[in-house]
């Protein structure tokens, strides 16, 4: 499940934060201060902070300066500044959005969807040869043709189709929501209906063979690549 760190010293703002994220789906823990922020991080490991600015012990830019690189989830920040100043020094020092207190609950839910989204298209990815070739398990992606071999047969696929395993394929174990498929094999937003994405797995499935075990459902979320089958 996609995790969720809610940081703000004000029960009641924590509190709605975190009951909205969990009727959306997501798995929400809450923190009071910036010390207890930095203690949960390292122990839930959340993809998404929504953090206060001002707190005490520790405000929400000093939480952003002790995040390590490789430990930090994307950040929202919250606060009752609206000076420009306060915006960019929050960005700079790492966080990814900006909100101003009052909020509007439904902005910050679609807010930190739409961050758990971009962390994902901007996942490292591994790097095709100097050819523009990728492998997976028995599975050879030629980017520049557009072609996949299987266990050295070709596999014929739709487009659509091979956008996807392409994507899979580049971002081996990255958790994709059905969501994030869509905006990048489809160029579409979720009104554009997930039920697509299912469909277009199931058939790539299908044409993999032994391989299919390679595209594996991460239930309540979507699908990824895996190195092993099965």
């Amino acid at each position: 499940m996609i995790k969720v760190l809610v940081v703000d010293d004000e029960v009641s703002i924590s509190s709605a934060i975190a009951y909205a994220l969990q009727r959306e789906g997501f798995t929400v823990e809450t923190a009071g201060d910036g010390m207890e922020a930095l203690e949960k991080v390292a122990a839930f490991k959340p993809d998404v902070m929504v953090l206060d600015v001002m707190m005490p012990k520790m405000n929400g830019y000093e939480v952003c300066r002790k995040l390590e690189a490789g430990n930090k989830p994307a950040i929202m920040l919250l606060t009752v500044k609206n000076d420009i100043v306060d915006k960019v020094l929050g960005l700079e020092l790492g966080a990814d959005d900006y909100m101003t207190k009052p909020f509007d609950i439904r902005e910050v839910v679609a807010r930190v969807k739409a961050l758990h989204r971009r962390r994902q298209i901007e996942a490292p990815e591994q790097d095709p040869d100097k050819e523009g070739k990728l492998e997976l398990g028995g599975i050879a992606i030629d980017l520049l043709s557009r072609t996949v071999r299987i266990d050295g047969e070709i596999c014929d696929l739709t487009p659509k189709e091979f956008d996807l395993l392409a994507l899979l394929a580049k971002h081996p174990d990255r958790v994709y929501s059905r969501e994030a498929l869509l905006e990048q094999v489809w160029e579409m937003d979720f009104a554009g209906g997930t039920r697509t994405v299912d469909i277009h797995v199931q058939r790539l499935r299908k044409k993999l063979g032994e391989w299919q075990g390679l595209i594996q459902t991460v239930y309540g979320i979507g699908y990824k690549s895996t190195r092993t089958n099965g």
